[in-house]
């Protein structure tokens, strides 16, 4: 985002922290984000978001308005009065600051309490007229960033071949629709004061395996321990999660359901990481190689993405 702008979007989160008081105040004052896809800055308790231009404004207003329904008040952080309909042509919205999970201590991470939030999430019916979630179309918008940014990468071919394991299925999704966040990873969850979900900009209905997709991705490519995956899966079942079928249990195949999500994630996140590296001039690091190395065993196998047998 350009300085000017930004230095706007600072001014208007210190006057819809502080509506009314004179200039001065001793509140913490931060960059949260600052990315093609919205801007997002801290004044104090309060956080104020530019979300991307050109979006469909009205979906937009509708999956916010989702976050302030009373029946999600304990999973989804609710928006606050927006100080100001737009600027600069992105809309704005303004939330509580909540504390994000601590990357530096990833034994502490709230599996089960994500796993939980899910499904409470999914067990919510979705009110009339709200868009689809968007997880698929990420993934699709990936390749596509993809292949503009990194055409000539070597391991290009190696995420497209993934790609088109993934032919579009026939019918609707193996299971029911339903409420979901459309982009679910540790970073949607904020502590405010308990923890709750976060971004709505790709809430929407859809199939509730797509929300548990990533981790199933990082199970798979052996980069979540067994035993985390099993304690967020267990607590989203236990929580009356609809994606698995309660298939997770003993002697029980979630991935007859997450497999297809599961598969689209990897490639998302690889080709991801193809199009940010290109971009950065560097080389891919050993997370991301990994995931580049899960995309060859799915192009190879054309099979369903299962878990190493280490694993």
């Amino acid at each position: 985002m350009e300085e000017t702008v930004l230095v706007q979007l600072h001014a208007l989160a210190r006057a819809a922290a502080h509506p009314g008081a004179p200039s001065g105040c001793p509140c913490a004052v931060a960059v949260l984000a600052d990315r093609d896809d919205g801007t997002v800055v801290r004044h104090g308790r309060l956080v104020l978001k530019s979300h991307a231009p050109g979006g469909e404004t009205e979906a937009l207003r509708a999956r916010v308005g989702v976050a302030g329904l009373p029946a999600l008040a304990e999973v989804l952080l609710p928006p606050l009065p927006n100080p100001r309909a737009a600027l600069d042509g992105r809309v704005l919205t303004a939330w509580p600051y909540g504390v994000p999970v601590d990357p530096e201590d990833p034994g502490a991470a709230p599996w089960e309490e994500a796993g939980r939030l899910l499904a409470l999430l999914h067990r919510t019916p979705p009110p009339p007229g709200l868009p689809p979630m968007r997880a698929p179309l990420k993934a699709a918008l990936a390749v596509d960033r993809m292949r503009r940014a990194a055409p000539d990468h070597p391991a290009t071919a190696t995420v497209l071949a993934a790609w088109r394991t993934l032919a579009p299925q026939d019918g609707p999704p193996p299971g029911p629709l339903a409420l979901c966040h459309g982009d679910f990873h540790l970073g949607q969850l904020v502590r405010a004061p308990h923890w709750r979900l976060i971004d709505v900009d790709d809430l929407g209905v859809g199939d509730p395996a797509w929300d548990l997709a990533r981790p199933a991705a990082w199970f798979a490519a052996g980069l979540l321990p067994p035993e985390v995956w099993s304690r967020f899966l267990g607590a989203y079942e236990e929580a009356g999660g609809p994606a698995t079928g309660g298939l997770g249990g003993p002697g029980g195949d979630p991935w007859a359901r997450l497999d297809v999500p599961a598969r689209a994630l990897t490639v998302q996140t690889a080709a991801l990481s193809l199009a940010k590296s290109t971009a950065e001039g560097r080389p891919l690091d050993e997370v991301e190689q990994v995931m580049i190395d899960t995309c060859a065993r799915i192009a190879s196998l054309r099979t369903e993405l299962a878990p190493p047998a280490s694993s």
